[in-house]
C-alpha cells in the first residue's frame, strides 16, 4: 500500500498535510467539550451560581461544536477531492502502462484480471484513502489525548476501560485475521467471473447456435456460488463487530458508573464538595471513554477495509511493476526505404518448449510482394508478428532497411509499417475516425481518406451510407459485416502511407473478387510500397514475386509460384487442395513445356 500511495502528486500530499491539521483541530475542540461539562456541572450543583456564568459555558461548548463541524465538512471535502484524484493518476498510469506493454508482458495477466485491477481494485483504494485520511489521523490522536486527560482522574477507572479496549480490540483482530484470506480469494473469483461473463457475452451468437445456455449459465455459477459462500462467511464474520463494538461501549459505561458510583460511596457524606468532585469525574470520565472507544471503533472500520484495500494494491502494483522486455531504440532515419530481411530469424514463446520458428532467412526489396504459407499453426502470424516488435526474435535479427528492429525508436518502426492483422478491430466512432486512427507522419486530409478507402475497396460501400466518411462504427463494429470491418482496417493501414505494408491473413475476410481487385490495387497504386502476405488461398499470392513455404516453424519453400509447384512437395500438396483440375493441368503443362525448351 505504502509503495503505491508513492504515486501520489505532490499538490495531493500537501491538501493531506492539511487535512491532517483540520482533525488536530477537530480533536481539540471535540475534547475540550467534557471539561465545559466538568464546569457546568459544577455551576449547576453549586449554590449561588449565576445563569449568564451557566450561559457562557454553554456557548462555549456551542461554539466548540460548531467549530468541529465545520472543520469535519471541510476535512470531509478535502479527503474526497484527494481520494477522487488519486484514483484518477493511479488509473491513468495503470492504463498507461498497459497500453505500452509488449504482448509478452501481459501474458501473465489475462484481459477481465485487467479490467478488474483498473476498476474495483481502484475504488477500493480511493475508499480506504478518504476514510483513511481522517480516520488513521484521528483515531490514535484522539485515544492517546483523551487516555492522557484520564490517566491522572482515577486509576480505578484507568484500569476498568484498558480492560473493555484490549477485549474489544482482540475479538476484532481475530476477526480480521479470519477475513484476510478470503479477501484474496474473492479478487481472484471476480476475474474468474468477468472471464466467464465476457467469453458467453462475445460468444453470444454461438452459445444461442449450439444451444448452450444452460451449460453457460451452469459454468458461471461454478465461480459465482464460490463467491456467495465465501462473501457470506465474511459477512457472518462481520456482523459480530457491530455487536461486539455496541456491547463493549455500553459495557463499558455501565463498569465505569458501577465503579464510579462504589467510589462515591466511599467518600464521607459530609464531604460534599469531594463527593462532587468525584461525580464530575466520573461523567467526565465516561464522556472520555467513549471518546478512546470511538477511536478505536474508527480503526477497526479501518482494520476492515485494509486488508481488502492491501489486496487491491498488491494486484496493482504487480501490473506495474512488471518490467516491458522490450527496450526501445534510438534509430529513427534510414538509408534504404521498404526493406525486409530475416537472417537466421528464430522465437521460442516464454514458457515453450521448443522454438516456434527456427532459422529463417528471406529477404524483400523495396516495391516487391512477398508471401508467406502454410497449414494452421506452422508460424505464420508468428513470424510477421516480429515485423513491428510485437515479440522479439530469440534467436537472429529482423533488418528493416538494414537496421535491426530492436535499434529503432517505437514512432520511427511504426511510421514505416502499415500492420493489418488477422481480426479486425475497429473501435467507436467513425469511418474517418478508424481510418485516421492513432499518430502518423503522413497527413490526414480528404484525399489520403478518399484513396485509402478506394484502394481497400471500401469505398463501394461506404459511399452507400447516408453520412458516408461520418458513418457510425460500434464499439468493436459491431455494425459492420467481416468484410467491411476488414477492408476499413486495411484503409486505415494505407492512410498511414506505409513503406511496407503487412497482411496478417487479412483477406481470408474478403470474397475472391474483392481479394482480387484489392490486389490489383494494391500493385497499380503503391508500386514502391513493399507488401507483405499472409495467407491461406493459393489465389491471393501465386502472383507474388517471392513465396515463403512454412511446415512446423521451419521454411521448407522459398521461390515464385511456378519454382514451388516444382520443387516443394507441401506447396504443391496446398495448390492441389485448391486449384480445380483444369488449373493444375495447366500448370502441369507449363512445366512440361519449361523442361522441353
Amino acid at each position: 500500500m505504502i509503495k503505491l500511495l508513492k504515486n501520489m502528486q505532490k499538490r495531493e500530499w500537501l491538501m493531506a498535510l492539511v487535512c491532517a491539521v483540520l482533525v488536530v483541530g477537530q480533536i481539540y475542540f471535540d475534547l475540550t467539550l467534557p471539561d465545559y461539562m466538568t464546569e457546568l456541572t459544577t455551576l449547576i450543583k453549586t449554590e449561588g451560581s449565576r445563569t449568564s456564568d451557566i450561559a457562557v459555558v454553554g456557548a462555549k461548548m456551542l461554539g466548540c461544536t460548531l467549530c468541529s463541524a465545520v472543520l469535519a465538512v471541510v476535512c470531509g471535502y478535502l479527503s474526497a477531492r484527494i481520494a477522487a484524484g488519486f484514483s484518477f493518476t493511479l488509473r491513468g498510469k495503470l492504463f498507461g502502462h498497459v497500453i505500452d506493454s509488449d504482448c509478452a508482458q501481459m501474458q501473465d495477466f489475462s484481459i477481465p484480471s485487467l479490467i478488474t485491477r483498473t476498476t474495483n481494485d481502484i475504488t477500493q483504494i480511493q475508499m480506504i484513502v478518504a476514510m483513511g485520511l481522517q480516520m488513521v489521523v484521528k483515531a490514535p490522536i484522539m485515544a492517546v489525548w483523551a487516555i492522557i486527560k484520564i490517566l491522572g482522574k482515577s486509576w480505578t477507572l484507568s484500569g476498568v476501560t484498558a480492560a473493555f479496549v484490549v477485549a474489544i480490540c482482540t475479538v476484532i483482530l481475530l476477526i480480521m485475521s479470519s477475513c484476510l484470506p478470503r479477501f484474496r480469494l474473492v479478487q481472484k473469483l471476480t476475474d474468474r467471473i468477468n472471464r466467464v461473463a465476457r467469453e458467453n457475452l462475445t460468444g453470444i451468437n454461438v452459445v444461442h447456435a449450439f444451444n448452450a445456455e444452460d451449460y453457460q449459465n451452469e459454468k458461471f455459477d461454478v465461480p459465482s456460488k464460490e463467491m456467495f459462500r465465501t462473501q457470506m462467511k465474511n459477512q457472518k464474520l462481520f456482523a459480530l463487530v457491530q455487536p461486539t463494538m455496541s456491547l463493549g461501549m455500553n459495557g463499558l459505561a455501565l463498569a465505569i458508573y458501577w465503579v464510579g458510583a462504589a467510589l462515591v460511596s466511599r467518600i464521607p457524606a459530609a464531604d460534599f464538595g469531594a463527593r462532587l468532585t468525584m461525580f464530575g469525574d466520573v461523567i467526565v470520565f465516561s464522556t472520555y471513554a467513549t471518546y478512546i472507544v470511538m477511536s478505536f471503533m474508527m480503526l477497526v472500520m479501518i482494520f476492515m477495509l485494509f486488508p481488502q484495500a492491501q489486496v487491491s494494491a498488491e494486484r496493482i502494483n504487480d501490473v506495474l511493476a512488471a518490467q516491458n522486455t522490450l527496450q526501445p531504440g534510438t534509430k529513427k532515419e534510414t538509408a534504404e526505404h521498404g526493406c525486409v530481411e530475416f537472417s537466421n530469424v528464430s522465437f521460442r514463446y516464454p514458457g515453450a518448449a521448443q522454438d516456434a520458428l527456427q532459422n529463417i532467412s528471406f529477404s524483400v526489396k523495396q516495391g516487391q510482394t512477398f508471401a508467406i504459407i502454410g497449414a494452421t499453426g506452422c508460424g505464420k502470424t508468428t513470424l510477421v508478428n516480429l515485423i513491428p516488435r510485437l515479440y522479439d526474435a530469440t534467436g537472429g535479427q529482423v533488418l528493416i532497411d538494414g537496421v535491426d528492429v530492436k535499434d529503432y525508436a517505437p514512432g520511427a518502426l511504426y511510421d514505416k509499417l502499415g500492420f493489418i492483422t488477422q481480426k479486425a478491430t475497429l473501435f467507436s466512432g467513425t469511418v474517418k475516425s478508424n481510418v485516421f486512427f492513432g499518430e502518423s507522419a503522413a497527413p490526414q486530409d480528404d484525399a489520403t481518406l478518399q484513396s485509402a478507402l478506394r484502394v481497400s475497396q471500401a469505398e463501394e460501400f461506404v459511399e452507400k451510407q447516408p453520412e458516408k466518411e461520418e458513418h457510425p462504427v460500434a464499439q468493436l463494429g459491431k455494425n459492420l459485416s467481416g468484410g467491411q470491418k476488414q477492408r476499413i482496417s486495411i484503409a486505415r493501414a494505407l492512410a498511414r502511407k506505409p513503406e511496407i505494408l503487412v497482411f496478417d491473413d487479412s483477406f481470408s475476410a474478403l470474397d475472391y473478387k474483392t481479394d482480387a481487385a484489392l490486389r490489383t490495387a494494391l500493385s497499380r497504386e503503391l508500386p514502391q510500397t513493399t507488401k507483405i502476405i499472409v495467407a491461406q488461398r493459393i489465389s491471393t499470392i501465386r502472383h507474388a514475386d517471392s513465396i515463403l513455404v512454412l511446415d512446423r516453424g521451419q521454411a521448407v519453400g522459398l521461390g515464385t509460384h511456378e519454382e514451388l509447384m516444382e520443387r516443394c512437395p507441401i506447396y504443391r500438396e496446398i495448390a492441389s487442395s485448391q486449384l480445380s483440375a483444369a488449373e493444375l493441368a495447366q500448370e502441369e503443362g507449363k512445366r512440361y513445356a519449361c523442361k522441353t525448351v
